[in-house]
């Protein structure tokens, strides 16, 4: 890392974390401190965090951190924020499904969400969720989302067979995907015209509870 002589003063053990940090970043957005509380202490650490920052910037990006929620997200740099050739190159998009079943995960979220617990529910919580918006998914849908969804760090559960009773851990990142206003502009996009009403009092009931 000659370009980069601060980072050559590090230690190994230093530098073994710092490019797990990068890594894990651009392979899957996010560093969540209830999974990898090891990383995320790292990045927490004010002066790791410039270094990684700075190490980024080279590329286009930049982290945001919340410690609230202990969340790393890697996001574009502010350089290149007007740039829509670089901004929007790495995004991963959810097909329609996906995007529906992710709105039912967030509202379960900040539903349930404590700073200091986990947040866990059921397939079976989630699936009746999905039912009251009138969302009808094929399990082999429910599955592929959930395998991406676990896999960029918005959620996790144990084991291969996944069934009504199965616990599904939702992760602070789930909060960083969209705020009010994006949730709005994305139910409306989305919704049918069958659930229309439903998805409009979801709407109305987060901005209440803000």
């Amino acid at each position: 890392m000659s370009d980069f002589p601060s980072l050559d003063k590090l230690s190994s053990d230093e530098r073994a974390m710092f490019k797990r940090c990068i890594r894990k970043l651009l392979d899957v957005t996010f560093i969540v401190g209830d999974r990898d509380e090891k990383l995320y202490r790292f990045m927490a650490s004010e002066s790791m965090r410039y270094e990684v920052d700075n190490y980024l910037s080279w590329i286009g990006y930049q982290t945001r951190i919340n410690e609230q929620l202990r969340v790393v997200m890697l996001i574009p740099g502010e350089e290149d924020a007007d740039e829509s050739g670089y901004k929007r190159s790495n995004l991963l998009r959810f097909d329609k499904e996906q995007v529906r079943l992710l709105l039912v995960l967030w509202l379960l979220y900040l539903e349930r969400m404590g700073h200091k617990e986990p947040v866990y529910v059921t397939v079976g919580d989630i699936v009746d969720r999905c039912q009251s918006y009138r969302m009808t998914l094929k399990p082999s849908d429910f599955k592929k989302a959930y395998t991406l969804f676990k896999r960029y760090q918005l959620i996790n559960f144990s084991g291969r067979d996944i069934n009504e009773d199965t616990a599904v851990e939702l992760y602070p990142s789930l909060t960083f995907c969209m705020d009010i206003e994006q949730f709005r502009a994305v139910a409306k996009e989305y919704q049918s015209d069958e659930n229309e009403d439903e998805v409009d009092d979801a709407v109305i009931t987060m901005e209440d509870d803000d």
